[in-house]
């Protein structure tokens, strides 16, 4: 595991067009905002611990 610090408002990048970014620190929680392409799932692992992205209803 790689681990980065980063100050609000810094970024990383990972791979092509995958960038983090800390958008506040209050307490001891920290906001992420994450930007990435429509084609690479991104999903929260409390809500689906499971090796595959949860399914999405087509709506």
């Amino acid at each position: 595991m790689l681990v980065l610090s980063r100050k609000r408002n810094e970024s990383i990048r990972i791979g092509q067009g995958v960038f983090v970014t800390v958008v506040e620190i209050r307490g001891d929680k920290v906001r992420l905002g994450i930007d990435a392409p429509k084609e690479i799932p991104v999903w929260r692992t409390e809500i689906d611990p499971g090796d595959e992205p949860p399914r999405r209803s087509r709506a």
